[in-house]
């Protein structure tokens, strides 16, 4: 399930780019899909770094991976990169995280190229205000939530450090619904019946990508979605669509 658009991100050949908070690869693997590149995936959590690598290497095991690509354990709030060293960085759902996160913007700003592209996501403001009210749980998971942001306070964090936000997406409104079901039936209970029937349905339009389920999400996104995603360029002001 992938949360940026590589359409909008725009990653050209030869371009090196860089996902922070890489979890389990998704966003890294499409990279090594999309064009002859450097990717260069990291994350704090051991464990993470250790599946992206896995997902990566069987990938260009395959020929299946266009890009030269890397993984690495670091915190976003101290990239091990030198100043402007890459040309797209991607952060998803990694500020909700962390507990500077005016810090972790100065770090993915200062190692972006000027003129280069940041495509970063957070919960929308409205399904965060609605999982933690229905279960104090939700934010105290290990790794929880220690925040929730309105959209423009985001915006006006991101323009505080040199970024000019170009356009935004609303992102998977039936993705909504799993949490909220996980809320309300107990979010340690995996075992609950409804929220798994609900998510065997996502796994299944995940892989199969349907028509009918993708127009439905389409029109849900305004209303429920569950990740906003911002797209900044670098010292670059002009027109917006945000």
């Amino acid at each position: 399930m992938l949360t940026v658009d590589y359409d909008l991100l725009r990653l050209q050949e030869g371009e090196r780019l860089l996902d922070v908070g890489c979890g389990e690869g998704r966003h890294a693997s499409q990279a090594c899909k999309e064009t002859e590149c450097t990717v260069c995936a990291l994350d704090i959590d051991p464990e993470n770094v250790a599946k992206t690598h896995y997902l990566l290497n069987l990938m260009e095991q395959a020929g299946e991976s266009r890009a030269n690509w890397s993984v690495c354990r670091g915190d976003a709030l101290r990239l091990p990169f030198k100043d402007t060293h890459f040309d797209k960085v991607i952060c998803s759902e990694v500020l909700e995280h962390v507990p500077d996160d005016q810090q972790a913007i100065r770090e993915l700003t200062r190692v972006l190229k000027d003129d280069g592209t940041l495509a970063i996501s957070v919960p929308t403001y409205f399904s965060e205000a609605i999982y933690w009210r229905i279960s104090p749980e939700y934010r105290n998971q290990p790794g929880g939530h220690v925040r929730k942001y309105r959209f423009r306070q985001l915006v006006t964090l991101l323009q505080e450090n040199g970024l000019h936000v170009f356009t935004s997406r609303r992102k998977h409104g039936l993705h909504f619904f799993y949490w909220l079901l996980r809320c309300i039936f107990g979010i340690n209970r995996r075992d609950a019946r409804i929220p798994a029937l609900y998510h065997r349905f996502l796994v299944w339009d995940i892989t199969t990508g349907t028509r009918p389920v993708r127009l439905l999400e389409k029109m849900l996104n305004p209303l429920t979605a569950k990740s906003v995603v911002l797209y900044a360029r670098k010292n670059h002001w002009g027109d917006t669509d945000a």
